[in-house]
């Protein structure tokens, strides 16, 4: 591992939320975890559209308020 790397790993706190997408053609899947790897609520799963981009950053903000996780 290079030091920029090794940088960037350990800007991981434990006040960090981690958004993994998985992306595909129409239906996307998203899961959160801390940095521990312990997962969030369930999966949001949303389209390809303005309104499904809408419900994922919604989901976000509904995780983010139930960890008690800042901006």
């Amino acid at each position: 591992m290079n030091y920029n790397q090794n940088k960037k790993i350990a800007q991981i706190t434990s006040q960090t939320l981690i958004i993994g997408v998985d992306i595909a053609k129409f239906k996307h899947v998203a899961r959160a975890q801390d940095f521990r790897g312990i997962e969030f609520g369930s999966p949001c799963y949303f389209e390809n559209t303005k309104e499904g981009f809408e419900h994922f950053l919604k989901w976000i903000s509904e995780i983010k308020k139930e960890q008690s996780i800042m901006d």
